[in-house]
């Protein structure tokens, strides 16, 4: 790509080039991961110490209880990895009704232990360790385990984040007492001890995860469940086994777009792309009113068949993946996009036929795209005394709808946000890259490929510009950097503006690790998002 190495965005960030490189959301994270590259680890290793050390230094979006994803490039080809927890076995609609009635609709509770799904992260982080990396396992934690143990000054950005989470959560049980040491959130650069989570660590890296899941950190997970009326069982974590799957793909502007396939949302980007392959949108300026919205319309039309048919591939009996990628479906789908207007689309319905992100690649040409997440920031708000065990609330994904694919069901993968993407051309390695943030992932995914694949735009300009979020029927939050004629002619053509009060979330936050060629000595460009406290480094 010959890119346009300006950036016409405010920004106090440059992209680096190195051979070797990882970029994740926290710097003491990157770190972390570049310590084992320089040990003589890989990319695998290097993504796993980071995503280890994640759990410590921005517990607010993860922690030792999420799921993770990961697609990774070996030097030959390209392989996914959905280590998303599942159900435990006494969920179904009926649990939930007999336990809560009909308050909630159709969705399930969004805190505590009947939030929780299986953790898959420490299994993922086993996983990958066993089939690409390097190193010994249990030298991929040493760097968490010390950031843990010794502490370590919390960044800006993860402090304020982590004081918006207390007042909903500083209730939940175990909470307090991890994540409130003074009895409240710690401040810039506060030294934050985490030493229950650093010997849990210990023993994480003794055993290879085993006592995570058939051992005395199990045994205390369940304990917990069970005292405060959760429903998971030593079986539940026992039988947990994370999934190798093959990722979708939809071609774009020249290159191969990859996603993980259902249970997450990124088939939302790759129907949206599909859309957009079909608009033409080269003959429009990057920051144009007329590109923006018809990138707007067609997320709009993804996020539709997404929320209407996506679940646990097992499940999505009625609409595959295949049928909302189909090239037919995509091409009809693109002639409901009104030029000149804004719209409140349907989902479709095809003929038949899921915060923490962070990259690293090594000169062998290993690439890894990796995500872990906890879900809405602290996730369940449940931590189980003396573990430092965070847990998600990947549960409230699920609906109690009987009619939708996504309905709870015993060891089933509910509907997840989290997504990491790679980018391929002609079959090589092009880009390891991912947008953190709830349903601003895809969205994320689509703005910045856009950008660089279609008007040239180098990472770091393309990660730095503003940036847009759909909501509701015709509602878009625009993000407070983006010129007010922009927002102003995409208001003119319908669009309502909608401030989302989600301080956590707000327009997500990339990392994005670029091939400069396939000559390996040419090394790698890479990005890292300024709007978390994140560092792309690299030698």
């Amino acid at each position: 790509m010959n890119f346009d190495w300006t950036n016409p965005y405010p920004t106090i960030r440059s992209p680096l080039m190195a051979r070797n490189v990882v970029a994740t959301s926290q710097a003491l994270a990157s770190q972390a991961g570049l310590r084992m590259l320089l040990k003589g680890g890989n990319a695998v290793d290097a993504a796993i110490a980071a995503a280890a050390a994640l759990t410590i230094v921005e517990p607010v979006s993860n922690g030792l209880g999420s799921d993770n994803f990961a697609i990774l490039w070996d030097g030959k080809a390209l392989h996914g990895l959905n280590s998303s927890g599942v159900a435990p076995a006494a969920w179904n609609p009926g649990y939930f009704r007999r336990k809560y009635g009909e308050a909630n609709g159709h969705k399930l509770p969004m805190r505590g232990w009947d939030a929780v799904t299986t953790p898959g992260a420490v299994a993922g982080w086993v996983a990958l360790s066993e089939r690409f990396g390097k190193l010994p396992f249990a030298d991929l934690l040493e760097p968490a385990i010390e950031l843990a143990e010794r502490g370590h000054g919390v960044g800006r950005i993860v402090s304020d984040k982590w004081g918006r989470q207390v007042p909903g959560l500083k209730d939940q049980p175990g909470y307090a007492e991890a994540f409130m040491p003074r009895g409240r959130a710690p401040e810039p650069g506060e030294r934050f001890v985490f030493a229950a989570a650093g010997a849990t660590l210990r023993q994480i890296a003794l055993t290879k995860g085993e006592t995570f899941y058939r051992g005395e950190i199990a045994e205390k997970l369940v304990a917990h469940a069970k005292a405060q009326g959760g429903a998971m069982v030593l079986s539940d974590l026992a039988n947990f086994r994370p999934e190798w799957v093959t990722p979708i793909a939809k071609d774009f502007a020249g290159h191969t777009v990859h996603e993980i396939p259902p249970n997450g949302q990124g088939i939302a980007a790759l129907m949206a792309l599909g859309m957009l392959e079909r608009l033409d949108l080269g003959r429009f300026p990057v920051d144009s009113v007329e590109s923006q919205h018809l990138q707007i319309e067609a997320m709009k039309l993804a996020f539709a068949d997404t929320y209407r048919w996506v679940a646990d591939e097992r499940a999505m009996t009625e609409v595959t993946a295949a049928d909302l990628l189909s090239d037919g479906y995509l091409r009809e789908r693109a002639k409901l996009i009104d030029p000149k207007r804004a719209a409140d689309p349907a989902h479709g319905t095809p003929p038949a036929g899921g915060t923490i992100y962070l990259s690293a690649a090594d000169e062998s040409g290993m690439m890894i795209s990796f995500i872990q997440s906890n879900y809405m920031g602290f996730g369940s708000g449940v931590v189980v005394p003396g573990t430092g065990v965070s847990l998600q609330n990947r549960g409230h994904g699920f609906t109690l709808d009987e009619a939708h694919p996504n309905v709870v069901a015993p060891g089933k993968r509910p509907f997840q946000t989290i997504i990491p993407g790679f980018l391929t051309r002609d079959g090589r390695p092009q880009m390891s890259f991912g947008v953190m943030g709830g349903n601003m992932q895809p969205q994320g995914h689509l703005q910045t490929l856009v950008r660089m694949l279609v008007h040239r735009q180098q990472p770091q300009a393309a990660c730095d510009a503003p940036r847009w979020k759909v909501g509701h029927g015709l509602a878009v939050d625009f993000e407070s950097t983006m010129a007010p004629a922009l927002v102003d002619g995409l208001k003119a053509l319908g669009h309502r503006f909608e401030p989302t009060p989600d301080a956590y979330m707000d327009y997500g936050s990339g990392q994005f690790i670029w091939k400069l060629s396939d000559d390996l000595e040419d090394g790698y460009v890479a990005a890292s998002d300024s709007r978390r406290d994140g560092q792309a480094v690299g030698y």
